[in-house]
């Protein structure tokens, strides 16, 4: 191994450990050890000490000689494994940087609930290997921790000038929420059952703490609904040319967008005419079609099998067979919790730990989604050959932070360099299963475009918004009045995006770049689709055109 290859290696020890210091919650998802007591730290030095810890890593990478990292005598799995580590690591250091430069998430009271109520939360899930003396340790110190860490947000909120009002209002969803959980649903939980007086105690306490947090953003440190939440021309261009890799910045990417949302618009309209109907129209008959509520669970399950069968039938991709996905119930303990949360009915299992399977929960409460949304969504976009089968083959990426940059945290992505490539590909996924025959219908076809139309509007959206030319209400308009989100999710949408820039745009950008680089190759679907994905979570316009006889590979040099 070449010096610099040893470097990078040690290098991603460096930065794992950077991390769990200051996100420890995120090591919990991954399943990396050593971390699962703790709660971010919060403390008025805590920008200071990260910003050094940054300086330290981007002093340490910058002094490797990257130029050696040739094949030599590393195989070329371990060479792609070296070149994507190395930059993953430049990606996350630019990342974290620039957000240091700007209003931090120390001043997102949505972040203080978010990364409380998944601190306890992540515990709570799937976790092979892990003891039930080990999982009430650990819940038991993160709930001690709670009190600290929530107390620590109100003192920086309490500093800070105001906020957006709708993270205010989100943060305080999510506390009383939490308030609720620690109270009740968290004992219908195995780990919790008979507790002891110490977690009795420290439970008790983290409700009053979270309580006490709801009532002061909703009091006097609510937010004000006159705060931008634009992050700016120059960050956004930042994340999407140094974080997502992009070869072109905002403006080129919303020209793109606006143009493919126009014709795709037309489209619709052209190919409904087959029907004597509005592409509308056609769609809400698709979504009139609904299972059985007390088979539900079955249905899911069995579209999951269907999509399997029919991708290797067509020879699309080496699905995941080999890694189970069991289809349970929205358990008891979570039934209340799920509902006002970022909890994801389908998350990427612990990369590090991983076991032999995961779990899919069904909601089971209220009217049963139909069995289009059931076979595009469920089973093609999160199950079978979609981030099921993506989370598996990334497992075996020949890069450790391509392994775990996927992984979805308490607000979402741990590594927002990962996007295009998670969604990216699980969009493409939807549309692959067109080359199946037969497993979607005429009337599916339209569902299937007018998904596509919606993630390039939500590219427009999410550009519009940080560059500044649009309010968030005129974002919401958009979403209302234009794609056609019910209203619940044109709020829970456009908050979490105002938030998180550059994370909606990833969907339709990281799809147009398979498309792009699908058409450039000449090798067979399955081939194709397998280099792709053994790649792992890292953006996806590093990639080079694959040939015969030519593994995919990472470019070299910037992008």
């Amino acid at each position: 191994m070449s010096q610099a290859a040893s470097g990078i290696a040690a290098l991603v020890d460096t930065y794992l450990e950077w991390h769990a210091q200051f996100r420890p919650v995120d090591l919990t998802f991954m399943g990396l050890p050593g971390h699962d007591h703790r709660l971010p730290p919060a403390h008025p030095e805590l920008v200071q000490q990260e910003r050094e810890g940054l300086e330290k890593l981007r002093a340490a990478l910058n002094a490797l000689d990257l130029d050696t990292l040739d094949l030599g005598t590393a195989a070329p799995s371990q060479h792609a494994g070296e070149q994507l580590d190395a930059r993953l690591l430049d990606a996350q250091l630019t990342h974290a940087t620039a957000e240091l430069n700007r209003p931090s998430r120390l001043l997102n009271p949505a972040w203080y609930t978010g990364e409380a109520a998944f601190g306890v939360i992540s515990l709570l899930l799937p976790r092979p290997g892990t003891t039930s003396e080990e999982l009430r340790t650990a819940l038991t110190a993160r709930l001690k921790d709670l009190p600290r860490f929530l107390n620590e947000g109100l003192a920086h909120l309490r500093s800070a000038q105001q906020v957006p009002a709708d993270w205010s209002t989100r943060a305080a969803t999510e506390a009383a929420s939490l308030a609720g959980f620690l109270k009740q649903e968290l004992w219908l939980h195995p780990a919790a059952a008979a507790p002891d007086a110490a977690l009795s105690g420290a439970a008790q306490q983290a409700a009053q703490a979270a309580e006490t947090f709801a009532s002061a953003v909703q009091g006097p440190l609510r937010g004000s609904p006159d705060v931008s939440t634009a992050c700016g021309e120059a960050h956004l261009e930042l994340l999407m040319r140094r974080v997502h890799g992009l070869p072109f910045g905002p403006h080129e990417a919303l020209a793109q967008a606006e143009a493919a949302f126009a014709h795709l618009t037309a489209e619709l309209e052209q190919d409904a005419l087959a029907f004597s109907t509005s592409w509308q129209s056609v769609l809400a008959g698709l979504d009139a079609v609904r299972p059985d509520p007390t088979e539900l669970a079955d249905t899911y399950r069995q579209w999951h099998q269907r999509a399997l069968l029919a991708s290797e039938d067509a020879e699309l991709v080496t699905a995941a067979s080999d890694y189970g996905l069991d289809f349970q119930p929205m358990p008891d303990w979570a039934r209340q919790v799920s509902r006002d949360l970022y909890f994801l009915f389908y998350r990427s299992p612990a990369a590090a730990r991983a076991g032999a399977g995961s779990v899919y929960w069904v909601v089971e409460d209220g009217p049963p989604p139909s069995i289009s949304f059931i076979k595009l969504v469920h089973a093609v976009h999160h199950g079978s050959v979609g981030h099921h089968t993506q989370n598996a083959r990334a497992r075996q990426s020949p890069s450790r932070l391509a392994r775990l940059g996927g992984t979805d945290g308490a607000l979402g992505l741990t590594f927002l360099s990962s996007g295009t490539a998670v969604e990216g590909w699980a969009c493409y996924a939807e549309d692959l299963l067109l080359e199946a025959g037969g497993f979607y219908t005429p009337e599916e076809g339209l569902l299937l475009k007018s998904f596509e139309r919606r993630n390039a509007a939500c590219c427009i959206a999410d550009i519009k918004l940080h560059l500044g030319q649009w309010t968030l209400e005129q974002m919401r308009a958009f979403y209302r009045d234009e794609v056609g989100f019910p209203e619940a999710r044109v709020w829970a949408e456009s908050t979490r995006n105002s938030m998180l820039p550059a994370t909606r745009l990833m969907y339709w950008l990281g799809t147009q770049q398979i498309r792009r680089l699908r058409a450039a190759s000449s090798l067979p679907p399955r081939e194709f689709h397998d280099q792709l994905l053994s790649h792992g979570h890292a953006p996806l316009h590093w990639l080079s055109v694959p040939q015969p006889a030519d593994p995919l590979q990472p470019t070299s040099g910037a992008s």
